[in-house]
């Protein structure tokens, strides 16, 4: 028979079970079908830009792309990169933001092991000196990876960025966090796709994500480094290295 001690490990590991089953993935990724006949062994990182476009918080017919597996509070349509209704109050995503996410990009990736990255000051400066500018997105990819001569170029927008509003103990609302990102061949390739979403819930919504941020309300850019470790998870090149 089980002791009172055994019996509440249960009900914790029960708890924490039904609290990961709840809390929905905040992260779909998607390989190509192309990905084996390319070898890898350079990485341009590009800065990531931001969504221009004025959000909409909670106001229905607004949406932006968010993993299927997103908590079911917020998400629509099924599918791998998922639809998201925001609120109605007017938001604008920071432009520091495109830089604080490739940071914390560039501060796991600069150590991983198997494959070489380049630092996103490198890619930027390719930007810099293209004439004209190539347009925003695979164009940039992919000048960037053959100025660089690296094997693929990783690009990301994003397109979800708001702060909390009040402190550690106590946030509403709290902080709220997408952003996706593309791995594409120096022949223009995509050969992946990482799309992470997440708004911080309260205990009561998602008890596993709660306890893994200690118990508190985390800021933007805490949130940020959770998904861009979530997303590097099911990046198909090389392994994390220390840092």
């Amino acid at each position: 028979m089980m002791n009172n001690k055994g019996w509440s490990m249960a009900v914790v590991g029960l708890a924490l079970l039904v609290a990961a089953g709840c809390s929905g993935s905040k992260v779909a990724s998607k390989s190509s079908a192309e990905l084996p006949r390319y070898q890898v062994r350079t990485i341009a990182l590009v800065p990531f830009t931001t969504l221009t476009t004025p959000q909409m918080r909670d106001a229905a017919g607004q949406i932006f792309s968010a993993p299927s597996g997103a908590h079911q509070f917020d998400r629509g349509l099924a599918g791998p990169l998922q639809i998201e209704q925001l609120q109605s109050q007017t938001a604008i995503v920071p432009t520091s933001a495109g830089g604080t996410v490739t940071q914390l990009l560039w501060s796991r990736l600069k150590s991983r092991q198997g494959v070489t990255v380049l630092s996103p000051g490198e890619g930027a400066k390719v930007l810099a000196a293209q004439k004209p500018q190539p347009p925003a997105g695979l164009a940039q990819a992919v000048a960037v990876a053959k100025q660089l001569k690296a094997d693929a170029a990783l690009i990301g927008q994003v397109m979800v960025y708001q702060e909390r509003v009040g402190s550690r103990f106590g946030a509403n609302p709290t902080a709220r966090v997408g952003f996706e990102a593309k791995l594409v061949a120096a022949d223009g390739q995509v050969l992946w796709e990482g799309n992470y979403y997440e708004r911080q819930r309260p205990m009561i919504e998602d008890l596993l994500g709660f306890f893994e941020r200690w118990g508190m309300f985390v800021t933007a850019e805490e949130l940020a480094g959770y998904g861009v470790d979530l997303v590097l998870f099911e990046f198909p090149f090389g392994t994390a290295g220390e840092r």
